[in-house]
This record gives C-alpha cells, structure tokens and sequence, in this order.
C-alpha cells in the first residue's frame, strides 16, 4: 500500500457506496483505482502520470469519468457525511476553503443583472433591513456587453471564374494538361 492510499477502516466506509453492477464480473482492482483517481487529485499530474500500480491510466479514468457522470462521488460525500454526523463527529473543522486554491473565472468579477430584477433586490433588501431606500448605498448596475457582429466569411474558389461562367456562376473548367499552371 502506497503512502497515501486508503486504509483498510476507511476502504470500510467507502466501498459499500460504490457501485458495482447486479450483472458480471465484480471488479478485481477498484480499490486501486479509487487510490488511483485519488492519487491524480492529490497531486495535481494528468491521467496519463497515474503509476502502475493503479492499473492502466486508461482504465482509471474510465472508472472516474463513469462515477462522476454517475453522481457516486456526491453520494459518496453526502454518506460519508451522514455516517460522520451519526457518529457525532460533524464540525465546522470539517470544512476548509483556502484561497490559495480557489480560483474565479474572469467573468466572475461583475454580475450583470437586469434592471427589473436589480429592483426587486433592492425592494426586497429595503424590507429586511427596515431602512428606505433613499438611505441605501447606489448600487452599481452592470449592464451585459453587445456581442461584437462576426466578419463575413468569403467562399473560396479553387479555379478562378472568367467571362461567360461568371454570369452564370460557373468556374472555369482546369486544363488536362499536366504541365499547364
């Protein structure tokens, strides 16, 4: 067993909330590539980095990309969570945001919202807090970019058109001759 892989009481509360299939072969490894998919996350490497002893990288990313479109890994947290909480061992120490590793998308730096919909925040914060409006702060109202018109795109010809194809919207038949340009 590797360094960090799962241990044997923790294999314990997880296995039986991965999914194994009422037909066929039960899977010899997932407890290797459930180490395997943990290991790609830890360290942050690409799927193709995931050591041997895993199983094939291939096969260990089938196996993640199957459970995450599955919703396993969702359930697998909200059982675990639930295990913990009837154990009494639930606590906010459990819950960890570091912003080193928290990233916004630069498009999350404004909100752009309607004006109907800015107004009824706004009423609606002017009832909770009890104070009118006129006393609020000015809320700076973000209003969405126009999308820039795309470039007309042109069609290419491979063979120039010339006299009586152009009227007809015809191209130029090429010469058979090999050596002409």
């Amino acid at each position: 067993m590797a360094r960090f892989d799962v241990t044997d009481a923790e294999w314990a509360l997880i296995e039986p909330h991965l999914p194994v299939a009422a037909t066929g072969p039960l899977p010899r490894r997932m407890r290797e590539q459930f180490n395997g998919i943990l290991w790609r996350f830890r360290t942050g490497s690409g799927w193709r980095d995931v050591p041997e002893r895993y199983g094939p990288w291939s096969t260990v990313y089938s196996r993640f990309n199957n459970w995450a479109n599955a919703g396993v890994f969702q359930g697998l947290m909200e059982a675990l969570i639930a295990e913990a909480a009837a154990r009494g061992q639930v606590g906010l120490e459990l819950v960890s945001v570091d912003s080193t590793i928290v990233r916004a998308h630069q498009e999350s730096a404004g909100l752009a919202v309607a004006g109907e919909t800015l107004d009824a925040l706004e009423q609606a914060l002017t009832e909770e807090k009890g104070a009118p409006l006129a006393e609020q702060p000015p809320v700076l109202r973000v209003m969405r970019p126009r999308p820039h018109p795309r470039p007309a795109r042109h069609r290419r010809t491979s063979a120039p058109l010339s006299g009586d194809a152009v009227r007809r919207g015809r191209r130029r038949p090429r010469s058979a001759d090999p050596g002409a340009g």
